[in-house]
């Protein structure tokens, strides 16, 4: 039918392209919810998906970071349009039945216990730690400001800037932030002391928004956010992370040795204090085992459960994110934000992981055990680790 004899009958017609294609109907679709700071991560693996056998399309939903705990809580069905990505790693976007979906997995950068409502992990739910992200409190690039200690956040997100009185934070319209269902917003308000749903500030909504609100203030100086590291290290020409001053530190570190540099090395030995694992909430049988066999293998990569196949370089695609593999780590927590111990990877990757983060590492290049030393016996993506 052509368009003017549509208009003539009284009919509208959509513009090409804007009609959505249904989730169910891509090949073989797994599909999450969760916050938006995993985002660019998922974008990568997805593309990169195309290229293995048996390709899985994966579909990801981002309204905040609780979501993907709360629908395996409340026993609910999600609903409206989606996101999945093509072998370019253009995103797109997919059509939920109208009667809604069961999430195959869940992802945040808490544990979901934190989310508020959620004072256990529902039976037949999973928890599965994988790479780790960070949390940048973040200052406009035209601020003079470069620390901030949890005693400052405390007053500042914990009475509004007005009435926190931290110079030069003072300004409440200068102060951006998000809703209790964030997980930057819940490891920072723990890490200050400061109960999330009590945390002050403008939700801008969105990670990407608040690079906006803080990047682009017309007060830069009082100007305060934050956002995943990762994300403030995509957006370094606008903004800049604050080294920040745990409670029980005497001075303030960058997540990296120092603020131009991606080697995210204090997080990594423990000086810097906000970061957590991403954490995939799952269902599986009575033995643990994830009962879907895609969602299985897409999160058995993740955390080492299952070999990678070919055609999926995750540990790159993790290292190039900003992200930081566990085997990178030396120290890890057993509560969100809680007390350090150290922390020994069963097949330790952190020299590579310099190298390829940081452009650059002290550790010994090798080609196979043999050209290494005692000292760090094992060779490992080509340098010698200590194990």
């Amino acid at each position: 039918m052509s368009v003017p004899l549509a208009a003539a009958l009284g009919l509208t017609l959509a513009p090409r392209g804007v009609v959505a294609a249904p989730c169910a109907e891509l090949p073989n679709p797994v599909i999450g919810i969760g916050g938006s700071a995993s985002k660019p991560l998922l974008a990568k693996v997805a593309a990169a998906l195309h290229g293995i056998d048996a390709p899985i399309d994966l579909v990801y939903q981002s309204p905040g970071a609780c979501f993907g705990i709360t629908y395996f809580v409340d026993g609910t069905k999600i609903t409206g349009t989606a996101n999945y990505w093509d072998a370019d790693g253009t995103e797109q976007t997919c059509d939920l039945p109208l009667t809604g979906a069961d999430p195959d997995f869940g992802m945040l950068g808490v544990k979901g216990t934190l989310c508020e409502g959620v004072e256990a992990i529902p039976a037949g739910i999973a928890e599965f730690p994988g790479p780790i992200t960070s949390w940048s409190l973040i200052a406009s690039n035209e601020s003079s400001q470069t620390n901030i200690s949890a005693a400052a956040v405390y007053f500042v997100y914990g009475f509004g800037a007005a009435l926190g009185q931290v110079a030069p934070w003072t300004v409440d319209a200068e102060l951006y932030s998000r809703n209790a269902t964030s997980a930057a917003l819940i490891a920072i308000a723990l890490g200050a002391g400061i109960p999330p749903t009590k945390f002050k500030g403008i939700d801008v909504g969105t990670n990407q928004a608040m690079i906006s609100s803080v990047g682009q203030s017309l007060n830069p100086e009082a100007a305060l956010g934050f956002v995943s590291t990762e994300v403030a290290d995509l957006n370094r020409d606008t903004v800049h992370t604050l080294a920040y001053q745990a409670p029980d530190q005497t001075c303030a570190y960058w997540p990296d040795s120092d603020a131009t540099a991606f080697d995210k090395r204090n997080v990594r030995d423990g000086h810097y204090d906000l970061w957590s694992p991403y954490n995939f909430y799952a269902p599986v049988d009575g033995d643990g085992v994830i009962e879907n066999p895609e969602t299985r293998r897409l999160i058995g990569w993740f955390t080492g459960a299952e070999p990678l196949p070919d055609g999926l370089p995750l540990l790159d695609i993790i290292i190039d994110n900003g992200t930081i593999p566990q085997c990178a780590m030396q120290v890890w927590r057993d509560e969100e934000i809680g007390p350090l111990y150290s922390f020994q990877p069963d097949a330790p990757c952190g020299c590579y992981f310099e190298s390829r983060a940081a452009g650059g590492t002290d550790c010994q290049e090798c080609a196979g055990d043999d050209g290494c030393s005692a000292d760090a016996p094992i060779c490992r993506h080509g340098f010698c680790e200590v194990i």
